[in-house]
């Protein structure tokens, strides 16, 4: 089980990193643009959203900011998923599905370097 949360951290970490970055240096691809303009994310409210996400990638890597991390990271998926269905995006709601699930799976399963 350590293991797999070991994993579970390293790919949450890397993709927050990934995101944030693409997201704050405008690396967007267009239907990344796309996507987010569809789900009526201004660019202001995707640079906040890039921010947090490298916070996540931060705070998953240490276990007094883990819980928190993951909790930030579920809510802003949760975020997109919302405004996904609100917009009728039923396949992007899905699609997200996964990803909501492994912060959860990472707050069950704690951080595995501690004690």
């Amino acid at each position: 089980m350590k293991i797999l949360s070991g994993i579970l951290i390293l790919i949450t970490a890397f993709l927050s990193f990934k995101h944030g970055y693409e997201g704050l240096t405008m690396k967007v691809k267009p239907e990344q643009a796309e996507m987010m303009s569809g789900l009526g994310i201004s660019r202001t409210a995707g640079i906040i959203i890039s921010i947090l996400s490298i916070a996540v990638g931060f705070m998953v890597l240490f276990p007094q900011t883990f819980f928190a991390g993951n909790l930030i990271n579920a809510a802003m998926i949760l975020l997109i998923m919302a405004l996904a269905l609100k917009t009728g995006n039923f396949k992007l709601a899905l699609i997200e599905i996964p990803f909501l699930l492994m912060p959860l799976v990472m707050i069950w399963l704690g951080y595995p370097l501690k004690n």
